[in-house]
């Protein structure tokens, strides 16, 4: 007997030794009576074994019907129990939900909304790598991603988390005392220490970018430190250690408080926030639907407490 026959007819057989009658196990199954005898009398000549007693007023087990309920009942159980379980993953969000996000998205995103969405969702759980790369979703087993709105591939369906970012080139009042402030970018070149970025994956460093009207271009500005990480860089220019290139929302606070000042602001460029983005297959999974409402609430609500898009510029 094949393993796939091994199971025909076994719900069949547990209904009517439950009910003790063909009749009464068809209208438990939502069957004929002549179907379920059908299928009884089927399994019986697969295993070789009689399973009931019939006579014209009952049923009953036979010795090996009593053995194979002992064993099939538990079974069955157990079986029900996880079609069951599959049914709660359909209709609320559980289970462990795993995103992959730059380190600008930490402090944007991951920081206001994963307290909340632990609050109203306990029994999701949460698995955060962050990678300033690019990742295959599927191959690397994310559920979702974030990244800039313009570096994500087209076949994703994308959710914005931020509104657009107008980059600033920022530093501290105490550092613009000391330098002065340029007045156009290629000023940069001339007695400026600039705070550079490095890409973790291609090694390169980010060349600054600068746009007005028809004129485009971009600078490798002088400086003498080089780093990886978006908010170390914001660190060491709170310190005072030179000018960085960065998106206005993350350092919204310390313009607001001037704290960071901004220069040449005629000449940066606005270009996509950061977007959520995952494959079609996954936009109705209860757990990825809960991340996405907290994170459109959390984040709709901070939004509308952060200062306007740019900064403190102090003229000369």
């Amino acid at each position: 007997m094949s393993r796939s026959d091994a199971f025909q007819g076994v719900a069949e057989f547990l209904a009517v030794a439950e009910q003790a009658s063909f009749r009464r196990a068809a209208g438990v199954l939502g069957v004929t009576p002549a179907a379920v005898s059908q299928a009884v009398r089927a399994l019986e000549l697969r295993t070789g074994v009689a399973l009931f007693h019939r006579t014209t007023r009952k049923v009953g087990l036979t010795e090996a019907g009593e053995a194979l309920k002992a064993r099939l009942a538990p079974a069955m159980a157990d079986m029900t129990a996880a079609f069951d379980r599959l049914d709660d993953f359909r209709s609320r969000p559980q289970g462990h939900l795993r995103l992959t996000v730059p380190r600008l998205a930490v402090d944007l995103v991951m920081v206001p909304v994963l307290p909340v969405l632990r609050r109203l969702y306990p029994e999701v759980t949460v698995e955060v790598a962050v990678q300033d790369a690019a990742v295959d979703l599927a191959d690397e087993g994310f559920d979702a991603g974030i990244r800039i709105g313009e570096f994500i591939a087209r076949d994703m369906i994308t959710l914005a988390l931020t509104r657009d970012f107008h980059w600033v080139v920022a530093g501290t009042p105490g550092y613009f005392d000391t330098h002065g402030r340029p007045s156009e970018p290629r000023a940069l070149l001339d007695g400026h220490d600039c705070i550079r970025y490095r890409y973790p994956t291609s090694g390169m460093i980010y060349r600054w970018e600068f746009e007005r009207a028809t004129e485009a271009f971009r600078l490798d500005p002088p400086g003498a430190t080089i780093v990886n990480d978006a908010a170390l860089m914001r660190e060491l220019a709170l310190a005072g250690l030179g000018l960085i290139y960065a998106a206005d929302l993350q350092i919204a606070d310390d313009l607001a408080a001037g704290r960071l000042e901004t220069v040449l602001a005629d000449w940066l460029p606005v270009s996509d926030g950061l977007r959520l983005y995952f494959p079609d297959r996954s936009r109705n999974q209860p757990k990825l639907r809960a991340f996405i409402d907290v994170a459109r609430r959390v984040l709709r609500e901070r939004a509308a407490a952060l200062p306007a898009s740019g900064g403190r510029e102090d003229r000369a």
